[in-house]
């Protein structure tokens, strides 16, 4: 009776049974061929920006090390401006086609910082106030017509824009503030800041509207008015979005050509006024390369001007991505 009781008493384990494994099904075929299709435009984009690259430093190496060329172009004379009475002006002057060409890239570059100044001046408050409007404070209506008719300024060819200045603004401009010079860095980077406010818009606005409407619903709740909560919630909070709109407007403020060869008046001179004619190096690119001789001193320098810009850009750019993941790290540190 006892064993009998005890081998009543006793439990049977049954081991856990295993999952059965899941088998994923091959992806179709189509979908192979789009994935292999969008990594193959992928890097071919790459590779198309890395050639031209090559290119144009191809084409601008010559000044480095061409006999012919260094002859005519001397760096320390393209780059050192006027310190003093007596000193070699060289660097101040640009006259490519003179008797005796003179290769100073100061006035182009120092054309170029003044008018992607007032286009940056002109276009931050515009477009990240009008991406506030439209994302915290207007109506679904308003926000309707407002967020299409800013974007429709990025479909306006550059032309267009270059010939309203050039007709347009530059008379206005003349006349309420009695300038000398019809065509300046003033007209021209205002025109420009019409270009760069759409891209600062887009990027400000899509930013702002991703801000989980959690925060804004804590912070009212915590007894904050509207405005307090848009500066001190909404827009830290969207201030990664923000800056990669910024960085992008300022590479286009930089790159641009046709706005700044028509309404700057494309005069390469020394002056750090902003209603003075201005000539950029990006107009003078445009301007002046399809009337050079092939592989001159002339030819190779302005390669070497695209040489600069385009690292110069890079460099804008490379420098807002690390702004970018900066602040996104520093908000998630602190959130």
């Amino acid at each position: 009776m006892a064993r009998q009781k005890r081998s009543s008493s006793a439990r049977i384990t049954v081991p856990p049974a295993r999952p059965p494994k899941l088998t994923l099904a091959p992806a179709p075929l189509w979908h192979r061929a789009a994935e292999w299709t969008l990594r193959v435009l992928a890097v071919s984009a790459i590779v198309a920006i890395v050639l031209i690259l090559v290119f144009i430093a191809k084409e601008a190496a010559p000044i480095f090390y061409s006999a012919a060329v260094r002859a005519e172009v001397t760096l320390s004379k393209m780059w050192v401006p006027q310190l003093w009475p007596g000193y070699d002006e060289s660097a101040s002057i640009w006259q490519p086609v003179s008797e005796i060409p003179k290769f100073g890239i100061w006035p182009l570059i120092l054309g170029t910082l003044k008018i992607t100044f007032v286009a940056m001046l002109f276009s931050i408050p515009l477009g990240v106030g009008a991406a506030l409007y439209v994302a915290e404070y207007a109506r679904p209506r308003t926000r309707e017509i407002l967020k299409p008719s800013v974007e429709l300024l990025a479909g306006i060819p550059s032309v267009v824009l270059g010939f309203f200045a050039l007709m347009v603004m530059a008379t206005w401009f003349q006349d309420w503030f009695h300038l000398e010079s019809r065509l300046n860095a003033l007209v021209s980077g205002v025109a420009l800041s019409f270009a760069v406010i759409p891209v600062i818009f887009t990027l400000s606005e899509e930013a702002l509207r991703a801000v989980p409407r959690s925060y804004v619903e804590a912070s009212t709740a915590l007894g904050a008015a509207r405005w307090q909560t848009t500066l001190r919630v909404v827009l830290p909070a969207a201030s990664p979005g923000i800056a990669a709109g910024v960085a992008l407007g300022l590479g286009r403020a930089v790159g641009e050509t046709m706005i700044v060869l028509m309404a700057s008046g494309n005069a390469a001179i020394v002056s750090a006024s902003l209603v003075d004619s201005a000539r950029t190096i990006s107009a003078t690119i445009a301007a002046e390369l399809a009337e050079v001789v092939f592989g001159g001193a002339h030819y190779t320098v302005l390669f070497f001007l695209g040489t600069l810009l385009f690292l110069t850009t890079f460099c804008i750019n490379s420098l807002g991505d690390w702004a970018i993941r900066r602040m996104k790290r520093r908000l998630g540190a602190t959130s």
